[in-house]
């Protein structure tokens, strides 16, 4: 966080409060202290194109950025996720803590040049290969919060519970071994990761459990209580699979069986949801609960498309995260929501709430708010008060030329490239610039280092 003050001119900034042209924001031990608008801008005075909040990532798996790419080739039989799982647990054995710290970095660069700010990482590699525990129980976590100090990005922090390899508490696969904990353990872990970040400005530790199948019923109460007021996130129902042996385990598709047996509420994420019926639809509408949606993951997957149509009909909250890291591009996450609800539904500007409204503004606004109340991140956007969390765009862009208010976010989302990022501030100081992290080239080296080592 800076602690010093400043202030920004910006052309154009997308408000709290809606769209303001020629926008003087000063910034004051990381927050927004002063907003003015139809402001002149002064001589010497930095000065950029359009402003916008950045956007929270709801979730990710940071180490997973390694292995992008490494699970494209063609199996003997149809892939699927459960293919690729196994690919991913063969590439986080060769794991340590330094090499996840280095890969988490090169991802939260990578995240904030895109324009993500704050990622919720869903974190869940806690022990040394073997299951061996380290002698800090929080030492991959220490890791996870080093790399976010490293590069400035926002952190949420999800330890994620994992204690079985299927419903109704099958013993877990000796793959999974570097996961699992049980609830006197994971409790030991918690409070060992909320130690870790009592340092790092503006962190947040939430917990998840990874899914029905990871966690008996039993202990999903017992993670509610450890949870407190913080956040709590979840898979549910990403795949057909997991639906069926929901059903053979309890008579119930995933999403009403929570439903039934957790107080899901505002405090909750819901990742993925793919498969859901129109009930289960609007009962997860009516919860106050975010759904976390993966675009680029979910169709690198294969997974499947969530309904979201009918879910914002029903007044639905949701965000987007960046999940695998196969590819990082906040702008990309927005479009390929949108495009799979077109192709799905052959038609066009599917998630503009009503006739006249812009797609990208909508999206853009809901993943903005949905992300925010999923991350317990505080502030609105871009108001008094609000952390300086800001991206700006390069004014001469070729995308950008003539257009103006929700204009512009149409463009971003649709029309641009990355280059269309110009900066990028993460409370208060400015982490990006000419749509390049300040620090990429130790990041990068540290990265090759470490895919040399895991990769040999």
């Amino acid at each position: 966080m800076s602690d010093r003050s400043e202030t920004i001119w910006f052309d154009s900034a997308l408000l709290a409060t809606g769209w303001a042209r020629h926008v003087r924001v000063s910034i004051l031990e990381g927050q927004i202290a002063a907003i003015e608008t139809g402001a002149p801008r002064v001589a010497d005075e930095s000065a950029y194109g359009p402003a916008l909040p950045g956007l929270p990532n709801l979730h990710s798996h940071a180490f997973q950025r390694g292995m992008a790419g490494l699970a494209e080739v063609r199996g003997p039989s149809a892939d699927s996720f459960w293919t690729w799982r196994e690919v991913m647990y063969r590439f986080l054995e060769r794991l340590g803590p330094d090499e996840v710290e280095a890969v988490a970095a090169l991802a939260y660069a990578e995240m904030l040049e895109s324009g993500f700010t704050r990622v919720g990482e869903f974190h869940y590699l806690h022990h040394d290969q073997g299951g061996r525990a380290y002698a800090n129980p929080a030492e991959m976590a220490s890791r996870i919060a080093a790399a976010a100090e490293t590069t400035g990005l926002g952190l949420t922090l999800l330890p994620v519970f994992y204690a079985h390899s299927g419903f109704g508490g099958d013993d877990p696969a000796p793959a999974q071994a570097r996961f699992i904990n049980d609830i006197d353990s994971f409790a030991n872990l918690l409070e060992a990761s909320r130690k870790a970040l009592v340092h790092l400005p503006g962190a947040v530790v939430g917990l998840a459990p990874h899914s029905l199948r990871a966690a008996t019923p039993t202990e999903l109460e017992a993670l509610v209580g450890l949870a407190g007021d913080g956040p709590i996130h979840i898979h549910i129902a990403e795949q057909t699979k997991e639906v069926l042996d929901c059903e053979a385990w309890s008579g119930q598709r995933p999403v009403d069986w929570l439903l039934d047996h957790a107080p899901v509420d505002q405090r909750w994420c819901l990742v993925h949801a793919t498969h859901v019926t129109p009930q289960e639809t609007l009962r997860m509408a009516a919860s106050g609960a975010v759904v976390g949606l993966c675009p680029i993951t979910e169709a690198n997957l294969g997974d499947g498309l969530f309904p979201a149509l009918d879910y914002l009909d029903a007044g639905g909250r949701f965000g987007v995260g960046s999940d695998s890291n196969v590819l990082i591009d906040a702008a990309e996450e927005l479009r390929l929501l949108e495009y799979g609800q077109r192709l799905a539904r052959r038609t066009r500007n599917v998630m503009a709430t009503q006739a006249g409204r812009s797609t990208g503004g909508d999206i853009y606004r809901a993943v903005l708010s949905g992300g925010a109340q999923a991350l317990g991140a505080t502030g609105g956007g871009l108001s008094v008060g609000s952390p300086a969390d800001i991206v700006s765009l390069s004014a001469g862009h070729s995308a950008l030329i003539g257009r103006e208010g929700d204009a512009i976010l149409d463009s971003f989302v649709f029309a641009a490239r990355r280059d269309v990022i110009d900066g990028v501030w993460r409370a208060g100081r400015k982490v990006v610039s000419n749509g390049r992290h300040h620090r990429r080239d130790e990041i990068a080296a540290r990265y090759r280092q470490a895919l040399e080592k895991v990769l040999a």
